[in-house]
């Protein structure tokens, strides 16, 4: 948390919840955190200055949201873009900070190109300590601002719309690295049919991404479950975990809780 301020224990503590409660619920007031800290107004907005200046957040009209990237400009008036962004988006919100809480310091792990793995990237705490290892441009630059985090980013040839690398250069810099964990975003996870991707260029290179983790973590909220989309990525039974939302049945997570993968409803 040092990286954030370095004042007062209870200013550390302050932006600490602040951080942790964008990231549950997309923004904060000015007039709620003040009577939530028991401080006043002008304190909340210092607190909200310094952590914008840091790179933290994005001060509005009488609070914050969290920052984007400038990468996202040019997609401001896409609205394909954005659906895909907001789709689900309180789960997805729930599933990354789940996700970034099993991560712990000195770990390096991967990160696969999706709307859910962006979530687990904003999710990283402060202070975390870790290496990351990515083919998605956008993971890179939602990590740009953060000192707490090394960031490898691969080569390869950039798609459209999730702003992936991918291709043999892709694959060929992945098998240099064995991760301690991967955060695996699908199209679909089936217990029969396995994990799935739309594009097969994106499913050869979480191929490799997969094999080459000690800890193989599916994050998918539960509009993903059941559905099959038309690239193999592998066989459901080489995950070892699965964190899902609250959405998800219990027809639904059987099937992979009996493939002995270990299942997360948050």
């Amino acid at each position: 948390m040092s990286d954030l301020l370095t004042s007062d224990n209870a200013a550390t503590v302050r932006a600490q919840t602040i951080v942790e409660k964008l990231l549950h619920t997309g923004t904060v007031a000015v007039d709620e955190l003040a009577t939530l800290f028991g401080v006043s107004v002008a304190t909340v907005r210092r607190d909200l200055m310094e952590l914008e200046q840091r790179g933290w957040l994005r001060r509005t009209h009488g609070g914050a949201v969290p920052r984007e990237p400038l990468l996202y400009e040019p997609f401001r008036y896409d609205s394909s873009f954005h659906e895909q962004i907001d789709r689900n988006l309180s789960e997805k919100r729930r599933i990354g900070l789940a996700a970034a809480a099993l991560i712990q310091p000195g770990e390096m792990i991967s990160l696969t190109a999706g709307t859910t793995t962006t979530q687990v990237t904003r999710s990283l705490r402060p202070g975390a300590n870790v290496t990351v290892v990515t083919n998605t441009v956008n993971v890179a630059m939602e990590l740009s601002h953060r000192n707490d985090v090394r960031v490898f980013v691969t080569g390869g040839f950039l798609t459209g719309g999730w702003f992936s690398l991918v291709g043999p250069a892709t694959t060929q810099a992945l098998s240099q690295f064995f991760v301690d964990k991967i955060f695996i975003g699908v199209n679909g996870i089936d217990a029969q049919r396995g994990l799935t991707s739309l594009h097969p260029e994106e499913a050869a290179v979480i191929q490799v991404m997969v094999r080459q983790a000690k800890r193989r973590i599916v994050v998918a909220d539960h509009t993903k479950l059941g559905t099959v989309a038309t690239s193999l990525i592998c066989p459901a039974a080489e995950v070892h975990q699965l964190i899902t939302d609250t959405g998800a049945t219990e027809d639904q997570v059987a099937p992979f809780r009996e493939l002995g993968i270990e299942v997360l409803l948050v």
